[in-house]
Formats: C-alpha cells, sequence, structure tokens
C-alpha cells in the first residue's frame, strides 16, 4: 500500500487522530512526552487541544501525518530532542552530544493497522528530520523480541519496525514500556 505523508500542520486532521470523541476529556494529545511533567499536569480539557493547536501552526509541525488518500490514517511525533524532556531524561541516555531528533510515539487509527502504516510514518518522520537539517535521528522503542505488544503501549514502535527503517542499535535504556524494555535505536542522516 501507498500513503502519503506530510507535516502536522492541519489541526483538524491532528486532532481527527489524537484527539478525544468528548472534547472536556483530558487524554494526551501526544503532550507526555513533549512537555515537562507539571505543564502536563495542568493542561485540561480544552486547553490541551488549544495547546497542540498552536504547536500545528509553529514553524516546525510538531509531527507527521499519514493520509490514504484524503483521509488521515496515523501520526507520529517527532522534534529536535532538545525540546523534549528526553533532553532531561535519566532512563534514555544520550548516546553522544550530536543535536539529534526523538520519534517517539505512534498512532495509526483503528481499522487501518496492519497496513504499513507505521513504516510510512517512520520514513516520513525520517524525511522530515532530515529535511530540518537533523544530523541523525533516534527512536525509543520496546524490544519485544517479536513478542505481541499490547496497542496501548505499541505507541513507542518496536525495535523491528525501527530496524526494518534502516536504524541501528545504540544504547540500553532503563526504560520500559507495558512492562517491555525500550532501547535507544539511531538512523545517522549525515550520509
Amino acid at each position: 500500500m501507498s500513503f502519503s505523508v506530510r507535516p502536522a500542520t492541519s489541526f483538524a486532521d491532528v486532532r481527527a487522530i489524537l484527539g478525544p470523541k468528548n472534547p472536556t476529556s483530558s487524554v494526551c494529545w501526544c503532550l507526555s512526552h513533549r512537555i515537562d511533567s507539571a505543564t502536563n499536569r495542568s493542561l485540561v480539557g480544552p486547553e490541551r487541544a488549544a495547546y497542540v493547536e498552536k504547536l500545528t501552526r509553529r514553524k516546525v509541525a510538531p509531527g507527521v501525518l499519514a493520509y490514504d488518500g484524503d483521509e488521515v490514517v496515523g501520526w507520529a511525533a517527532v522534534a529536535p530532542r532538545s525540546e523534549l524532556p528526553f533532553a532531561r531524561s535519566n532512563k534514555i541516555p544520550h548516546v553522544d552530544d550530536l543535536p539529534v531528533w526523538t520519534v517517539w510515539c505512534f498512532r495509526v487509527k483503528a481499522g487501518h493497522r496492519r497496513r504499513g502504516i507505521a513504516h510510512a510514518l517512520l520514513d516520513g518522520a525520517v524525511r522530515f528530520a532530515a529535511d530540518h537539517g537533523a544530523p541523525a535521528i533516534e527512536g525509543y522503542p520496546v524490544d519485544n523480541k517479536g513478542a505481541k505488544v499490547d496497542l496501548t503501549m505499541a505507541y513507542v514502535g518496536t525495535r523491528g519496525l525501527f530496524e526494518s527503517a534502516g536504524f541501528e542499535f545504540a544504547a540500553e535504556t532503563t526504560s520500559v514500556s507495558g512492562g517491555i524494555p525500550r532501547v535507544i535505536m539511531r538512523k545517522d542522516l549525515r550520509r
């Protein structure tokens, strides 16, 4: 299947993938790893949507969206690590001092899974980071060794997904998702 992947500049499309059915709900909106925990806790209900809407209007979009024709079917968050709590994480170490970008969250619309959308999103995130001058891009997926991953915790991706996109193992972490260890996978974009 072929999907188009574009920068997430349409708030309506981001809302279609990340937003709750009830607009007063305080769902993640892919903010829990984008902003510090105090700010994350302070944003409730519609304030979370408003924060994400502002992100879609920045010069650099907050991620990429996958489309099947005109229908938005997926999301991947991607940004410079220096802008994220990952920059200060004591569970996910820095491999070196390169100003890497991070791709950390995937969401595929129900009814569209197992069609290669996560692969298209990861490829699109890599292109997006490269287009913005990133020397390398990292992800922190679970190292599930082929075991099934709970869909709720699959948002970080799997080691196999990253390997299929040309990422290489860079380091162990002390972070887990759904009880499964996470690793640092990296792709050098300077080649």
